[in-house]
């Protein structure tokens, strides 16, 4: 998988309601449920209640951020 198949996933996915899963290092993980609010060059957005976590889609390739939908 490269970087230009996972942002035309993510494209896909705009909008919809998410599970993302972060981690953060030393096996700690963060969890937040929201919304793919916008895709852009090198980041997406996701929106959690009020706040706006963006995240890379190189991220996603070394399968630091995972995404399931809702």
């Amino acid at each position: 998988m490269n970087i230009q198949k996972i942002k035309s996933i993510i494209s896909g996915l705009r909008g919809k309601d998410v599970f993302v899963k972060v981690n953060v290092g030393r096996n700690k993980y963060e969890y937040y449920e929201g919304r793919i609010e916008n895709v852009y060059n090198n980041i997406f957005t996701v929106r959690v209640f009020e706040l706006i976590k963006s995240f890379t889609f190189s991220d996603v390739l070394t399968k630091d951020v995972q995404l399931k939908v809702k």
